[in-house]
């Protein structure tokens, strides 16, 4: 298997701490995704979208994959794949920010949670009709509610092994 980085993603996060942890408690924090000059024709009609959703790697999450995290939104552990938490087998995080404007090879982007100089890895149209549904079930998260909307350093190169 075989991924390759398209393009860069700049937002005003140099660090993890501080960073919102999810699109919706970084509304407003604006950002830009520069596509490698190669890619800039497969944004044809992408400007019609709302959202999109940009798939990317965690390349500064701690180096090794964690089974069991605490997430920022909570303090008791949970089995990674119940979390968003970027200690993961594959690091691949993914958002569904909005787009404000595209110029050639340049998304601009708005409701960033990302760190600035993550490597891009593909570009995805937000649908509402396919990607938001209602549901009754949030695990963990419907109890954990908003007390740590903004990320730590738990999941940092050299953060805590305990955490």
């Amino acid at each position: 298997m075989e991924v390759k980085p398209i393009g860069v993603i700049h937002t005003p996060f140099r660090h993890s701490e501080g960073t919102p942890i999810q699109t919706a408690f970084a509304e407003g924090k604006e950002g830009t995704a520069v596509l490698k000059p190669e890619y800039a024709e497969g944004l044809k009609d992408l400007e019609g979208f709302e959202r999109i959703w940009l798939i990317y790697w965690f390349d500064r999450a701690a180096g090794a994959c964690k089974l069991v995290v605490t997430p920022y939104l909570g303090d008791a552990p949970h089995g990674v794949f119940a979390t968003r938490a970027p200690a993961r087998p594959n690091p691949i995080g993914m958002s569904p920010v909005r787009l404000l404007a595209v110029e050639g090879n340049v998304l601009h982007l708005a409701d960033v949670d990302i760190l600035d100089g993550t490597p891009l890895l593909d570009v995805k149209p937000y649908v509402s009709r396919f990607d938001c549904f209602r549901t009754t079930r949030n695990g963990w998260v419907d109890a954990a509610g908003d007390r740590r909307v903004v990320a730590d350093n738990r999941f940092a190169h050299g953060a805590d092994a305990e955490n």
